[in-house]
């Protein structure tokens, strides 16, 4: 039977060791270990690995992921069809209702523009009617959230248990911590609990939202919430404590 130390389970599935940790110890994963203690895994854990995968593309919570799981054990694909589907189908309503929230954002965003593109080119001191107002003449302010998770979630509960693991490397990632940089040049950073709050021009929205929302796709443990208020746009930015690592270094520290 071929084994795998830990090193070379990541070489062959692409998943990081710290990531295979985590599910060892999340109980997703087995091991057994030689006489000096070092992990042994079999050819079993690469088609667990697959499944795993797979069912985290279609944004399954971990703890829904260890019930399937044991269905999957049994080697019944009738069975694991049956347990699947409505999960899926639940997340096909979750991300249809995110479609809209997003295409309210974006109705709000093009408001914006308008406004901004209306007003008169003046030498004198920018005043009130300059922000980004309602026709009541207030401030509109939208909230969008980027964390996709179950609506009967609490707020913290989706990226609080997400394994801190990236799904890119190499190139790809530099690529994405360069596009970061670039989009945060200038950002007044704020301490919030478990993250920042980074306030930037609100002609930067779309493309923080652009980033936000790639970056859920391999960094699902990031918490992203966006406030546009008038001239500005409020980025807050939260990850688990495994994550302040990666967060500092795509967002800046902290003040």
């Amino acid at each position: 039977m071929t084994t795998f130390q830990i090193s070379q389970l990541a070489a062959r599935t692409g998943v990081p060791t710290s990531t295979l940790r985590f599910y060892e110890k999340a109980g997703l994963l087995t091991a057994d270990r030689t006489s000096g203690g070092y992990r042994i895994f079999d050819e079993e854990a690469v088609e667990r690995l697959g499944f795993i995968g797979a069912a985290k593309l279609l944004g399954l919570p971990l703890e829904e992921i260890a019930q399937l799981l044991g269905v999957w054990e049994t080697g019944a694909c009738t069975d694991v069809r049956a347990e699947l589907r409505p999960r899926v189908a639940a997340r096909v309503v979750e991300a249809e209702s995110r479609i809209v929230e997003l295409e309210v954002f974006a109705s709000s965003l093009r408001s914006a523009l308008e406004h901004l593109d209306a007003l008169p080119d003046r030498a004198g001191r920018c005043d009130p009617k300059c922000g980004f107002l309602g026709a009541s003449g207030r401030r509109t302010p939208v909230m969008v959230d980027l964390a996709p998770r179950r609506r009967e979630e609490t707020e913290a509960e989706r990226w609080r248990t997400v394994p801190v693991s990236c799904s890119l490397t190499g190139d790809d990632q530099q690529a994405r911590t360069d596009r970061w940089q670039e989009a945060l040049a200038g950002a007044v950073r704020e301490p919030i609990p478990d993250g920042m709050r980074l306030v930037l021009p609100v002609d930067r929205t779309a493309v923080v939202a652009e980033l936000a929302g790639r970056e859920q796709q391999c960094c699902p443990f990031f918490d992203f919430r966006l406030h546009v208020d008038g001239p500005v746009v409020r980025m807050e930015v939260r990850a688990p404590a495994d994550g302040a690592g990666l967060l500092a270094e795509l967002f800046g520290p902290a003040p």
